[in-house]
């Protein structure tokens, strides 16, 4: 087997190539970005058929993120793979509540998950938030609870929790909620997934915008 060589700069330029290459269909320009980091982030295609994307959610992320939201995360692993330099450039910054002691606390006394409570610490931000879920499905019934409730309705929510206990129902009640969101349906998606949506979603501005990342 011959190896390909490719310079370092070059490696993900080529990863897009070999994608291309692979496509069996063709993938809608305005979400295209977003598909395409999914799929290099996890070698996986079946992302062209999982990634929902609600009526204008793209133009509706591009003009939160250009007024300096903040991206909350279910894990600091998400947070961990968010480019910072693209956060910086648009005023944006990310959080995650999850390892903090009073999120613990509030988990503890009410019997729930420290997922579901940095719902709720998230509720208390007063500013655009977009959250973005790839672990805990807690997060997300927790978004739709004050979504229904109306005391906190996120700009955009993206929806990738992974695995197997109330992940697909989640998620399918994330869209029903009607907020604008991305999700990955099924049981497939995680924290590279959550944060690779994030990038795409800041390098889409910053190329309408005029930057290089």
């Amino acid at each position: 087997m011959n190896l390909e060589y490719v310079l370092p700069a070059d490696i993900e330029k080529r990863s897009f190539e070999i994608i291309e290459s692979e496509l069996g269909s063709e993938i809608p320009a305005d979400i295209k970005p977003v598909v395409m980091r999914a799929i290099r982030t996890t070698a996986d295609f079946d992302y062209v058929e999982n990634l929902y994307f609600s009526p204008n959610v793209i133009d509706t992320a591009l003009a939160v993120l250009d007024k300096g939201a903040v991206i909350v995360t279910d894990t600091n692993m998400a947070k961990a793979g968010i480019n910072k330099p693209a956060l910086a450039r648009h005023g944006c910054e990310c959080m995650c509540f999850m390892a903090d002691e009073d999120v613990a606390a509030t988990a503890k006394l009410g019997g729930t998950t420290r997922a579901a409570a940095s719902v709720d610490k998230a509720a208390k931000l007063g500013r655009p938030v977009i959250y973005a879920v790839g672990n805990a499905p807690t997060a997300l019934v927790r978004l739709c609870e004050h979504i229904s409730a109306g005391d906190f309705v996120p700009e955009l929510v993206i929806g990738a929790p992974v695995g197997f206990v109330n992940v697909v129902q989640s998620k399918e009640m994330l869209i029903a909620s009607g907020v604008p969101c991305i999700v990955a349906r099924g049981r497939k998606g995680g924290s590279n997934v959550a944060a690779a949506i994030c990038n795409a979603l800041l390098y889409m501005l910053d190329n309408k915008k005029g930057f290089q990342k």
